[in-house]
């Protein structure tokens, strides 16, 4: 999208400096505003015309039955899609009885900015209605990130030309009408009117309505309040139905004169609670946000993202398209996750409703190790919503015949939704991946509370899993057999490495934890027996390996597949999933997405620099890229083994998925995962970002067109600045005590007195790695 002539690139902002009605889908998503609880899409005050409809939820999903042409034992029954709420957003216009809509009249000028660090969309635009008057709107929206049930809209009508009467109406509508979904199963399914009514209200200038939904039974409630400026001959009046509310202004304006109007909009919902508690809790919340006024919640956004952009900015010298991307990327995933609280992340956060609204593996290894080191609070959240659907993930695991805990695929509320069961079931994966998350949140921030509290059980659980789902061979290796590793082309298959050394450092940190938290793991029926098989399974874990081709296997005997024929696929093809059976994709070498490559970044101990260089290298030739997860974790690996061109490529690649809408979907929401691989290609990959036995190693070296690389991350109550250029690596410490890192794997301290300065060692590359035909990523130079 950037690169279409409407879109500007600067540095704080993304602006788009005239209307094209072709890419309000994608534009939608890109202007969308949320918290982490409350989300509305980008779509224009009027509401018309529209690419998709969007009010969003944390939480509040729809079932749906999953049918299946041959039932089996184990098959989720029903699955869960995020529907669109009470549409808050819109506030429609009409100027002398003339409908304000972009499609009629004249549209003079029009310009839409998401503003990085104000957390406002604004939006100007001058229009001359079919009957020749003129006037200038302007609008000011937010997603609250201080105010969690909070969003609002300043908006603004100034005639031009003559004397007009105005009249604005300001809506709470449900039960929206939804384009239809197209035939690409990441797009999620379209519920008609899943909304049923509950009770309406309209008094003065507050609306409300509040709604159940028909299937899942959850209560959602949506309430406004007004505030209006304007001449004296404003006139007002509300009213209500089971699917609107309405507030009314009306006025004559002259040449000078302004009619604007504050609109604020709490949602609540609840499972359990009734309907007036909701009831009261969204007038509540309205009061609250009242009493704080619109230019206070204004100046309490801007304080919020001052004090997250102190912390997590990353400023990138040499390449604005770039440098604009990534503090796009890093807004976006603060908003996917800054008030869940409790709730999941979703792999579109709450910007669309591609992938049916639900939440993957890709939060915990993807988005919370950003948010790890630079916003941990809402890591420690998320972790404990995954917590809080244990119960639903050992009463999988036993019905999988399992100990412990099996995790969903994908979810909303904690329940298995995929259908699929060698890409849902089969990758166990996803909990060695919370593991990791709990063992990196609790490592980098030193919150043994939390541990204790929510992690511990996590691990333990988790851990039980691994144990019961492997076992010992004759020779006394340990074996994963039957899984799906991340390489979604690649299913049920013997000793993942990827899982298998996942799954490893899962039993070892479950071991350790209890050893430092004893009484806890007794009460949790731990004992020492029980540690020791975990420790013994991890120590003998089967790590398949080639050794005639000197690589890794992605799984037992996958090299020994014949390869696919890539030079015969046409480019059309790709993704290849939806157009060729996956028995075929299954039995070839062909790599959807990262997959060993992704454990070399996750586990580097578990691999020598040979290794490293002799895998990608191989890996690199086979993987076709159709997942939007893959890029940043090859632009990590090549920038280790020094393809720092190819590491530069593949930064483009992530950090531009949804600004230039790589994969033709960016229409159901943006890639959270991809936006979040745009800060670990440029923090892991060019700064070279390593934790080893828990203290932060950095070999940084940058690719020619980056000139300065900076950025800050949060470790243990310190925040330490690293800045790297061509020849030299600074480490300041801004706050906290002082800090061990390692530059190059050297040790050195870092403290509040003077910067640390040391040069960066160039690597010398092999030969440079292939790519499947067609498949090389867009080169940026």
């Amino acid at each position: 999208m950037i690169s279409n002539s409407s879109f500007t690139v600067e540095p704080w902002a993304v602006r788009e400096t005239g209307l094209r009605s072709e890419l309000l889908p994608q534009s939608e998503s890109v202007f969308a505003l949320s918290n982490g609880h409350v989300g509305w899409r980008g779509n224009l005050d009027e509401g018309e015309p529209h690419g998709l409809p969007g009010s969003y939820l944390n939480g509040v999903y729809e079932l749906r039955p999953l049918p299946y042409a041959e039932a089996g034992y184990g098959y989720p029954e029903s699955g869960q899609t995020v529907i669109n709420v009470t549409n808050g957003k819109l506030i429609r216009l009409l100027v002398d009885d003339e409908p304000f809509d972009l499609r009629y009249g004249q549209l003079r000028s029009h310009e839409r900015v998401l503003d990085l660090r104000s957390g406002q969309l604004n939006r100007t635009c001058e229009w001359t209605s079919p009957a020749g008057t003129t006037v200038r709107i302007r609008s000011t929206r937010l997603v609250s990130l201080t105010q969690r049930s909070i969003a609002g809209i300043a908006y603004e009508v100034e005639p031009l030309d003559a004397e007009v009467r105005v009249v604005i109406q300001s809506e709470l509508v449900a039960n929206e009408e939804l384009p239809r979904a197209a035939g690409d199963p990441r797009v999620a399914s379209v519920l008609d009117s899943p909304l049923e009514p509950e009770e309406h209200f309209a008094r003065d200038a507050r609306l409300r309505l509040m709604h159940r939904t028909r299937n899942s039974r959850l209560l959602v409630a949506a309430a406004a309040d007004h505030s209006v400026q304007g001449p004296d001959n404003m006139r007002s009046s509300s009213e209500s139905a089971d699917d609107v509310a309405r507030f009314t202004v009306t006025a004559r304006l002259s040449p000078g004169q302004t009619l604007r109007m504050e609109k604020l909009v709490a949602y609540g919902w609840s499972a359990e609670r009734s309907l007036p508690a909701v009831r009261d809790q969204v007038e509540a919340a309205l009061a609250g946000a009242g009493s704080t006024g619109w230019q206070d919640l204004v100046q309490e956004q801007r304080a919020y993202l001052d004090d997250f952009w102190a912390r997590a900015d990353v400023e990138v010298d040499g390449d604005t398209e770039i440098q604009q991307a990534v503090r796009f990327g890093l807004f976006h995933v603060l908003q996917a996750g800054a008030r869940a609280e409790r709730r999941a992340i979703p792999a579109k956060g709450l910007t669309g409703s591609g992938y049916d609204g639900h939440s993957f593996w890709d939060t915990e290894t993807f988005v919370l190790p950003l948010l790890t080191y630079t916003s941990p609070e809402a890591v420690a959240e998320a972790l404990r919503w995954r917590h809080s659907t244990l119960p639903a993930a050992r009463e999988r695991a036993e019905l999988l015949g399992l100990r412990g805990a099996s995790f969903p695929w994908r979810t909303i509320e904690g329940s298995e939704c995929s259908a699929y069961w060698p890409a849902g079931t089969g990758a166990f994966h996803v909990n060695a991946d919370i593991a990791a998350a709990v063992a990196l949140y609790t490592e980098t921030t030193g919150d043994h509370e939390f541990e204790r509290q929510t992690g511990l059980e996590l691990l333990v659980e988790t851990a039980r899993l691994w144990h019961s789902l492997g076992h010992h061979d004759p020779h006394g290796r340990f074996h994963i057999d039957g899984v799906t590793g991340p390489d979604e082309y690649s299913a049920i298959a013997d000793d993942n490495t990827y899982t298998n050394l996942m799954a490893q450092a899962n039993l070892r940190a479950a071991a350790d934890a209890v050893e430092r938290h004893v009484d806890d793991g007794l009460a949790l029926g731990v004992d020492e027996e029980e540690t020791a098989g975990w420790r013994d399974a991890a120590e003998a874990m089967t790590i398949p390996y080639n050794d005639a081709l000197g690589v890794h296997e992605q799984s037992a005997g996958y090299t020994r597949h014949q390869l696919w024929n890539f030079r015969e696929t046409p480019p059309e093809d790709y993704p290849l999933m939806l157009n060729y059976p996956y028995f075929d994709l299954y039995r070839k070498q062909v790599v959807k997405q990262a997959d060993l490559v992704l454990a070399m970044y996750l586990c580097p101990d578990a691999f020598d620099a040979g290794d490293k260089a002799r895998n990608f290298a191989y890996y690199e030739a086979l993987t076709v890229r159709d997942s939007s997860l893959s890029a940043s974790c090859q632009a990590v690996a090549a920038a280790e083994v020094g393809h720092l061109r190819l590491a530069y490529d593949y930064l483009g690649e992530a950090a531009l998925m949804d600004l230039n809408d790589l994969e033709n979907n960016t229409r159901d929401g943006l890639h959270i995962a991809s936006l979040a691989g745009a800060w670990t290609a440029l923090v892991a990959g060019f700064g070279g970002m390593r934790r080893h036995s828990g203290t932060l190693d950095f070999t940084p070296r940058l690719p020619e067109r980056i000139s300065r690389l900076a950025f800050t991350v949060q470790v243990r109550g310190r925040r330490l600045r690293v800045e790297v250029t061509d020849a030299q690596a600074c480490y300041t410490l801004l706050e906290g005590e002082p800090l061990e890192i390692r530059h190059g794997g050297v040790p050195l301290t870092v403290t509040d007195k003077a910067p640390q300065i040391r040069p960066v060692r160039p690597v010398e590359p092999g030969p440079e790695p292939e790519q499947p035909w067609g498949r090389r990523p867009k080169h940026r130079s």
